[in-house]
């Protein structure tokens, strides 16, 4: 059994533990695992503090209310935290840019960087809505259900990281 201590758990183990995560969550809450819509969530929360109006439109009202819609939300921020338990425990906690990506970029600007990956990550989550689902919706849950749109999704996504790794290798 792995430790947290470990510098990398086997994929293996890893992939069995996150399949049978679905259990309780179908059982419990009556869903897959997913984590994009945490963020149509607390985004649409935070818009009807804003205006209130925000309950007309029908895909943010699905997403206000709901133990299924606050279940992602945590499911997210445990995700982030043990992430960073984990780096810490096993002493594999960094600090700073990638090589790949200061090459890349040309600076190691912090102010850079972090207007970078915020774009990135505002792309990635649109992709994500626009596919309905992220890659742990469509790569863990949709696969698993054998959804022919999940395995067209995580086919793609997989080309495109591949593309996007060979890009950034040459540069």
């Amino acid at each position: 059994m792995p430790r947290f201590t470990d510098r990398a758990w086997s994929p293996y183990v890893s992939g069995v533990l996150i399949g049978l995560l679905q259990v309780p969550a179908f059982l419990l809450i009556g869903t897959a695992l997913g984590t994009s819509s945490s963020y149509v969530t607390v985004g649409a929360n935070l818009a009807e503090l804003v205006d209130p109006g925000v309950r007309a439109i029908d895909y943010a009202a699905k997403h206000l209310d709901g133990a299924k819609n606050w279940w992602q939300v945590a499911l997210v921020a445990g995700i982030a935290l043990g992430a960073l338990l984990s780096a810490s425990l096993s002493g594999m906690r960094r600090r700073g840019i990638a090589p790949v990506w200061r090459r890349a970029l040309g600076t190691s600007s912090p102010a850079l960087r972090f207007a970078v990956a915020f774009i990135a990550g505002f792309v990635m989550l649109a992709g994500a809505r626009i596919a309905d689902g992220c890659t742990s919706g469509h790569g863990i849950s949709g696969i698993a259900q054998l959804a022919i749109g999940s395995i067209i999704a995580v086919t793609a996504m997989f080309a495109g990281g591949i593309a996007t790794a060979m890009v950034l290798r040459r540069a």
